[in-house]
This record gives C-alpha cells, structure tokens and sequence, in this order.
C-alpha cells in the first residue's frame, strides 16, 4: 500500500505542474516540467520524511497534512534557491491545489467500506 500512496501523491505533483506549465503557456516539454517539478518532489520527499508517511500512508494526519505542506514548503524554498519565482499568488494556489489532491485521495480512501483502506492496517 506504501508504494500505492507514494505513486499517488506523485501523480497529484506532477498534475499541479502539468496544469500550472499548461495554464501560463510554458509548453509541456519533459525538460520544462521536470524543471518545474522537481522542487517540489523534492518537498514531497522531505514531508514524507518528517510525517513517517510510510506507517500509515493514507492517513491524512500525519501522512496527508507532511505531504502537502513539505510538499509547498521546501517546494518553494528550493525554487528561490533555484531562481525560480515564488509569487505570493502562486503559494496560495500552491496550498489549495496540493491540499486539495494530496489530502482529498486520502479522505475518499478513508471512506467507510473502502477496499484499499482495509490492506493498511
């Protein structure tokens, strides 16, 4: 179930920066979203590190709420420290978008009578 929800909330990443690159006409080529992206994989690393997100993956507390704010967090940090910008805007859709979908798969995966939340425990 670990590699499940690490596979998740990788996808949930890079579909904030597939959308982001979309949305402002950066172009979608590999380069310019790995570019994009790798700040914040490196964030989601770093949460997951900090929350212990492997022994309990689909919990929103700790697993969801290190993800997503290591996620924003060192994701923005490491962009400054690579020249990459930071507008206040862009944090704030940053927390929205990445709250939404890192702690959203987790909600509905804690739904009652959901068969993957049964394989965690």
């Amino acid at each position: 179930m670990r590699w499940v929800a690490g596979l998740a909330d990788l996808c949930c990443v890079l579909l904030f920066v597939v959308i982001g690159r979309a949305s402002h006409a950066d172009g979608e080529t590999l380069a310019g979203i790995a570019s994009t992206a790798w700040p914040f994989l490196a964030g989601l690393a770093i949460g997951w590190l900090a929350a212990r997100a492997w022994r309990r993956p689909c919990a929103v507390v700790p697993a969801g709420v290190g993800a997503w704010l290591g996620t924003v967090a060192f994701g923005m940090v490491l962009r400054v420290a690579s020249g990459q910008g930071t507008a206040f805007a862009f944090v704030l859709v940053a927390l929205a978008f990445l709250g939404a979908f890192l702690l959203g798969w987790r909600l509905v995966a804690g739904l009652p009578g959901k068969r993957w939340r049964r394989s965690e425990r």
